[in-house]
């Protein structure tokens, strides 16, 4: 069984180690979405991780609403990220970046006021970041059947912008309760066009946007990320093993780079990670989907490598451990202790808590 420091291919990317670091939100941009200068130094500290995948980007303004948070919808955009990506391959790295529309989890002051948007009218629970604080979301409104090629064009839009930005490929973000999830779930979507009902018309926006992402820069270039197990943002499905298995074999259809899964190794009950009460689906998926299958959520070294030497997981992708470490292969493979993270920095605007974790005394890579 390979190591989790054996390299792998991903589609088009070699990866040097199976150790992936994970889409982790920081809110170091600016307020209208375009990222800044600290955020160069902050990725290539990471290059070591087997692949990169960027803070959720947003394809457009309509489906972006996270205070300080990247966009990859205006040449401005794409200008400020050509810097980071340079940065991280110079120090021998891939990146690729995770595309997002938030759909009914914007709330309107970020959108002038306007109504958000998803499957149907429906409303998140709990409450939204905004640049003033939280506030509770509002209902959203159902997308109208003739707008969903416009927020396909968008993901075509941002994918040909990640290529200009100089990314070796993009995740889409179709978990955690964002509008890709919020059509394929059923206590969300109650659409009776071609686009709610069965499970095939409700994975029908997942597979016409990874589709459309494929074709602008490849198959092989593209991957998606999808949560299975559990209600998260409110959004939950009465037949979760039949709606992300269908997800999944549709997905492997297209041959995809790689699938990545966020379900908890282990018990959680925290914000973004409720009691999961139900068998985990990753293993009915790994029957169903042909390419690599990444596991994420609450795996250190020890139930990383368990997963691989299972032959459920094929890489692993971490979320905090590389926040406050960003040598993590290194330090997994030497057994070297790991940083605690601090969570009232992972969304403020400077550098503590974001560029002056240290590095392990004999680690190689250096910001």
């Amino acid at each position: 069984m390979p190591s989790l420091f054996d390299s792998i291919q991903l589609g088009a990317i070699s990866a040097p180690n199976r150790v992936l670091m994970a889409a982790l939100t920081r809110g170091r941009n600016s307020r209208d979405h375009v990222p800044t200068e600290i955020m160069v130094p902050y990725y290539r500290q990471r290059a070591s991780a087997g692949l990169i995948i960027t803070e959720a980007t947003g394809i457009s303004r309509q489906g972006l609403g996270w205070p300080y948070a990247p966009g990859l919808w205006s040449d401005e955009q794409v200008a400020a990220w050509q810097p980071i990506t340079k940065a991280v391959h110079e120090a021998g790295g891939r990146i690729f970046t995770q595309l997002w529309h938030m759909g009914r989890v914007v709330h309107p002051s970020f959108l002038g006021g306007a109504q958000p948007v998803s499957a149907s009218a429906t409303t998140a629970p709990g409450l939204a970041h905004t640049y003033d604080g939280k506030a509770p979301y509002t209902e959203a409104r159902a997308l109208r059947t003739e707008e969903i090629p416009g927020i396909v064009d968008d993901f075509r839009r941002a994918a040909r912008n990640a290529r200009a930005a100089g990314f070796d490929g993009i995740q889409l973000h179709a978990a955690n309760g964002y509008l890709l999830d919020q059509f394929m779930r059923d206590n969300s979507n109650h659409r009776h066009d071609a686009y709610g009902g069965s499970v095939e018309n409700r994975i029908r926006l997942l597979r016409e946007v990874t589709e459309a992402v494929a074709g602008e820069i490849g198959a092989d270039r593209t991957s998606v990320r999808l949560s299975p197990n559990g209600e998260i943002q409110g959004v939950d499905d009465s037949q979760p093993e039949v709606l992300f298995t269908a997800a999944a074999k549709a997905l492997s259809e297209i041959g995809i780079a790689f699938l990545e899964i966020r379900e908890p190794s282990a018990p959680r009950n925290d914000k973004m990670h409720p009691t999961i009460l139900r068998p985990p689906i990753a293993p009915v998926i790994r029957d169903v989907f042909s390419g690599p299958l990444v596991l994420n959520t609450g795996y250190d070294g020890v139930s990383g490598q368990a997963a691989l030497d299972s032959g459920l997981a094929d890489a692993i992708a971490y979320g905090r451990p590389f926040l406050a470490n960003p040598d993590l292969p290194h330090r997994l493979k030497v057994g070297a202790a790991l940083n605690q993270d601090d969570e009232a920095t992972w969304y403020s605007r400077g550098e503590q808590g974001y560029l002056d974790y240290p590095f392990s005394i004999d680690a190689k890579t250096r910001g």
